[in-house]
């Protein structure tokens, strides 16, 4: 007997039971503000629901007694859906990007690097910063420091730094956490960003204009043929070398024998 088919990877869905669905005998209630009835009979509290027109939902059931909340069951499960919304949209908060810079970077990579922080930055990411000096720029660290400086100063407007910049092996770190959304200054890449949406070609008329050109199956059975092609017949010679009709046995002769007299 074969087994129902259980993929590993499902998630489970969370069951909330309500009303009459609840087990226990004795519940904790809250009531409708959020102010605490206490412990009552599972039928108490079942009538309190029905009196102020809600439904009894069991927000906790590992608890001893089970938690239960007097509210409309359809704006729970909007509450609850409007919260995992909220937490996955905060998730990106601790992800961190990283920079990496060095001694004798060009103004315009430089220019360009500031400006992925500073879009990392405004998406309410971390920033770490790293310039590495290679062979003998090491003698010359404050030309890094002064780099970094100049990082730093150019990125406040949307960013401060959690700690000065540190010397650490062959490298300069900083990590750069952004400001609060109501004191960071506005993204001034959202407008390059729009445009380069904006202007991506539009390929749709030209197909159009292309599938206008295709001939139809019509067209083509409608096209006059060619009296030489029409009644044209391929010779037996050419239809044996073209594998047309080619029978394998064709030039073996069959010997007959004749019966002794």
């Amino acid at each position: 007997m074969s087994r129902p088919f259980s993929p590993r990877n499902s998630t489970p869905t969370t069951f909330v039971r309500i009303n009459g669905k609840i087990r226990a005998r004795e519940v904790r209630v809250i009531g409708i503000e959020g102010e605490l009835l206490g412990i009552i009979p599972l039928g108490d509290a079942l009538t309190k629901a029905r009196n102020f027109g809600v439904d009894l939902v069991e927000i906790a059931p590992n608890a001893v007694p089970p938690v239960c909340r007097l509210v409309d069951y359809g704006k729970y499960r909007y509450e609850q859906a409007k919260k995992e919304k909220d937490s996955k949209k905060h998730q990106h908060i601790n992800k961190v990007k990283e920079i990496q810079l060095s001694p004798k970077i060009d103004p315009h990579d430089f220019d360009v690097k500031l400006s992925h922080a500073i879009n990392f930055l405004c998406e309410d990411m971390k920033v770490k910063v790293v310039l590495r000096f290679k062979g003998r720029e090491m003698a010359h660290q404050e030309i890094g420091f002064q780099r970094i400086r100049d990082f730093i100063t150019k990125s406040t407007p949307f960013g401060t730094p959690d700690s000065p910049a540190k010397l650490i092996g062959r490298g300069i770190n900083v990590m750069i956490s952004p400001l609060p959304r109501n004191k960071r200054a506005k993204n001034p890449n959202e407008g390059e960003l729009e445009e380069m949406t904006d202007n991506e070609p539009d390929d749709t008329d030209d197909e159009e204009e292309r599938v206008e050109h295709v001939p139809t199956p019509a067209t083509k059975a409608s096209a006059p043929k060619s009296p030489n092609k029409a009644n044209k017949k391929l010779p037996t010679n050419a239809a044996a070398e073209n594998g047309l009709g080619f029978t394998p046995f064709a030039e073996i002769e069959l010997k007959t024998e004749t019966p002794a007299e």
